[in-house]
């Protein structure tokens, strides 16, 4: 009888061994259940959107390289025309559409994507109805719509570095992802352009309309029209539920002990078979009280101001953004109007629109394998040697190609624009994701270095096309030292402020 009394005293936890272990089950599941903030990511199908925005974006930049020249002299323009309509103007009209932009977009996605749905579908119809209009100036307005478009590009970095969204430890994998799309775009857009122009051609069943120039420009506007109903149908804009850029709860929950958060559960409290709550079956042990926090980095106070050691960060990140899109826009620019052909590289080489479309398209291609490999690597090794990695190899395919000038051959010239593709995609893949990293982890300070990098970009992009222009009239030699100067500036950059550089992976 006293043994009896004895045991009423106590709650039946304390010796119940069965109702120990099932508790101690749900708690495990209670605490996994908390995701580790470094770690998060967006909802699956806003992501899938993004990254099909990108590769869209890609593919509607280049489809049209391989036979634009051919296009603007039809239509009674000139090889410069052309490469400044393709790739020098979409690139300056979206540059000036994303300061207007950012300011009505309230910190989302839904407002830019839209937009950007709208001015493709509209710059590839008007692009198209050029030839029966017969007249040169409506490719000029056509690219200069579409590059309103292309100003997404910046939100589809800026998604993926978002704080709110994106963990600072999925970052990197995110712009492997980014890269991956850009892959499919230098790879498919110049080779389907290419095989349009032939296979559709201007022979029977084409006419004013449909044609080896017009046709790449209708089919990407269809696919921009369904791709825009599947923006409208599963997309989920960020700032909708995440208005502000930290959540006092959430950081309270972080701090907390796993006992701690047991013991401050509401009468929500998950509950076992009997009706009991968890939280008056779980005893607290002696190391409890001091277990650290989960989050795995100490919290940190920002006062909006950089150091000189992350501005130099962001000197040389930058200056990487602009390389990688000059060196790329350059070889890109230059390939379709190759007129050096005459003993340079290989006499029988012969650069028509689809041949260029082939040589551009494959050699990106041939990239892709090692793009999707980049997505699980970038878990495991650091910013800094992808960065250098990527720098150093493409640097290495144009000393090799400063070398075979004049004593290469078609293949070689191949592997060098493989191996250049391939270095500096790589090198870009990392600048957004590093360089926020390197910055206050802020909705601010992230809208800052995608607007950051994005302009790097831009800039590469427009002077590269120019100097890819000019590459026969100042001499393959002095093109291609250009562009290894360049890359060796960055790397001697990156060599300076290489502990700065040093960042989380992922």
């Amino acid at each position: 009888m006293a043994s009896a009394t004895v045991l009423s005293k106590f709650p039946p936890s304390t010796y119940a061994v069965d109702e120990d272990n099932l508790a101690s089950g749900n708690v495990n599941r209670v605490l996994s259940s908390v995701d580790d903030p470094e770690l998060k990511l967006p909802k699956r199908s806003s992501l899938v959107i993004i990254l099909l925005a990108n590769a869209l974006l890609q593919i509607s930049f280049f489809i049209i390289v391989s036979s634009s020249n051919e296009y603007a002299l039809h239509l009674g323009g000139t090889s410069t025309f052309s490469a400044g309509v393709v790739i020098g103007i979409p690139t300056v009209f979206s540059g000036l559409t994303l300061i207007p932009l950012m300011k009505y977009d309230r910190g989302g996605y839904g407002l830019a994507l839209n937009i950007s749905c709208a001015a493709s579908i509209s710059g590839m119809v008007l692009y198209a109805c050029a030839y029966k209009a017969n007249w040169l100036y409506l490719i000029l307005l056509g690219r200069i719509t579409s590059g309103v478009g292309f100003a997404m590009w910046m939100y589809c970095k800026r998604f993926c570095s978002d704080p709110r969204i994106v963990g600072i430890r999925r970052r990197t994998t995110l712009a492997s992802w980014l890269m991956v799309g850009n892959g499919v775009g230098m790879g498919l857009g110049p080779l389907f352009g290419g095989i349009f122009y032939r296979y559709v051609g201007f022979g029977k069943g084409t006419g004013n309309v449909w044609n080896g120039f017009t046709s790449p420009a209708w089919v990407l506007a269809g696919l921009w029209a369904v791709y825009w109903v599947a923006v409208r149908i599963w997309f989920e804009d960020v700032f909708e539920k995440h208005s502000v850029e930290s959540d006092p709860a959430e950081i309270e929950l972080e701090d907390k002990t796993p006992v701690q958060l047991m013991d401050n559960t509401s009468n929500d409290d998950p509950v076992n078979a009997s009706g009991t709550s968890f939280r008056h079956h779980v005893r607290p042990s002696p190391s409890s009280s001091t277990m650290p926090s989960r989050s795995p980095s100490p919290p940190t106070e920002h006062s909006g101001k950089l150091e000189l050691g992350q501005w130099a960060s962001v000197v040389c990140i930058c200056w990487f953004a602009m390389a990688s899109f000059f060196i790329l826009g350059a070889w890109e620019a230059n390939i379709p109007v190759c007129e050096y052909c005459n003993g340079s590289v290989d006499p029988h080489l012969n650069f028509t629109p689809f041949s260029a479309g082939n040589f551009l398209g494959i050699g990106a291609l041939a990239c892709f394998p090692f793009f999707v490999l980049n997505v699980f690597l970038a878990r495991r090794v650091q910013d800094r040697y992808t960065l250098m990695f990527g720098a150093g190899l493409g640097g290495a395919a144009l000393i090799v190609f400063l070398v075979l000038i004049g004593v290469g051959t078609a293949p070689a010239f191949f592997i060098c624009w493989f191996a250049v593709a391939l270095g500096f995609n790589v090198a870009s893949t990392v600048t957004m994701s590093l360089l926020s990293k390197q910055l206050p982890p802020t909705v601010k300070w992230n809208g800052m270095s995608s607007v950051m990098v994005q302009y790097s970009n831009y800039l590469g992009r427009v002077t590269g096309a120019v100097w890819g222009g000019a590459g026969v009239s100042v001499g393959m030699s002095r093109y291609v030292g250009l562009e290894i100067a360049i890359t060796g500036i960055g790397m001697a950059l990156a060599s300076s402020v290489w502990k700065h550089l040093k960042a989380k992976t992922g």
